[in-house]
């Protein structure tokens, strides 16, 4: 049986292995930046990078009428907003997914939810506030990782859907 931080740290292995693979296939290896300091909240993010908060983008899992996950990316400034999202989603409503949901979604943990390699069918919904900024850190698939991307990049590589849907 396996310790449970071998277990983690092998998760965080191939996850990072994952984005960086994803990165070089689509000539972006370059913007992967890793800290020795965690980036698992926004501030601590935008802290380690040295930018602005709303540059930031937090990967945020919701679950729409209790069963579709949908991946909202939202500026690191602002919050994602459940009936903004569920409204996008032709859904009644929406909640923050638990995360064990978000893994199942994603393939990431929470706290280094990676907007690449997702599978197929996960709708991603993009925050309209984020284009306030040309160039944006979306998370590495790690909990002390980011991408330094520009956001039209950012939309194009994930097929989002640029919407309100922060307050």
């Amino acid at each position: 049986m396996r310790e449970r931080g071998a277990t983690s740290g092998t998760r965080k292995t191939r996850s990072a292995e994952r984005v960086r693979a994803f990165l070089e296939s689509h000539g972006l290896a370059d913007g992967l930046v890793v800290f020795e300091q965690s980036t698992k909240t926004a501030q601590m993010a935008a802290d380690a990078m040295g930018c602005e908060l709303g540059q930031i983008v937090k990967s945020l899992v919701f679950v729409a009428d209790g069963e579709r996950p949908v991946l909202a990316l939202v500026a690191g400034d602002r919050r994602g907003d459940a009936e903004a999202i569920a409204r996008e989603m032709g859904a009644a409503q929406a909640a923050l997914a638990d995360a064990d949901t978000v893994r199942a979604a994603t393939g990431y943990a929470i706290g280094g939810v990676c907007p690449f390699d997702l599978p197929s069918g996960l709708p991603v919904l993009v925050d309209e506030s984020l284009t306030r900024f040309e160039t944006v850190y979306p998370a590495g698939g790690t909990p002390d990782s980011m991408v330094k991307m520009t956001l039209e990049r950012l939309i194009a590589l994930t097929g989002g859907r640029v919407c309100a849907i922060a307050s």
